[in-house]
């Protein structure tokens, strides 16, 4: 697995990639299973030889973990002893940034104001990707999603964007998308043959 930079809003994909992996391995389970102990005056052969397979292969889940850290974080993160310790101390640093990730990424959708002067579709586009960010942050409106796109309409799609006010049929993001694209294409032809 590649190295990995942790930003707070990349902590979700990150974690499910990571478990993906750890999951293919057979070694997931080591982020949740207590350390295996054996003492000295332990003499059962078959119990330390379970222990001895257990901190091996927690020990390839933690340094698998740690070697898809950027550098800094490998630095800092290194001296945890366990998968589960690591695996819990990384969730619980950057999950506490969740909330703040949320509320970037809807004051980016609800600032974002489309233009005359570049293509709706390539505009519908980029705000596509805003709700791709909010959805990858579990934050699912369509029905607000579709009114928001509609509000965001440029200047020139004027009329248009009055007609898809007025349906009575909600849309969703998808038939907004598709509508958008046949309105922008009789848009270009129209411009075409007036020239």
């Amino acid at each position: 697995m590649k190295s990995v930079q942790i930003l707070g809003c990349r902590i979700q994909r990150w974690q499910l990639k990571m478990l993906f992996y750890l999951t293919t391995l057979s070694l997931s389970r080591f982020l949740t299973e207590k350390t295996h102990v054996v003492t000295e005056v332990d003499s059962d052969t078959q119990r330390r030889t379970a222990v001895d397979a257990w901190n091996h292969n927690n020990f390839l889940c933690r340094n698998y973990i740690l070697n898809s850290l950027d550098g800094v974080l490998y630095g800092g993160y290194y001296y945890v002893k366990t998968a589960k310790e690591l695996w819990n101390s990384l969730e619980k640093n950057y999950k506490t940034q969740d909330v703040g990730v949320k509320k970037f990424f809807v004051g980016k959708f609800l600032d974002y104001k489309m233009v005359d002067a570049k293509s709706v579709m390539s505009q519908v586009q980029e705000i596509q990707i805003i709700i791709h960010d909010l959805l990858a942050e579990g934050m699912d409106n369509e029905p607000f999603e579709v009114a928001a796109i509609i509000k965001k309409l440029p200047p020139m799609c004027r009329d248009f964007k009055n007609y898809l006010k007025h349906k009575l049929k909600e849309l969703k993001l998808e038939e907004l998308i598709v509508r958008l694209r046949i309105e922008e294409d009789s848009r270009i032809s129209d411009a075409k043959i007036v020239a």
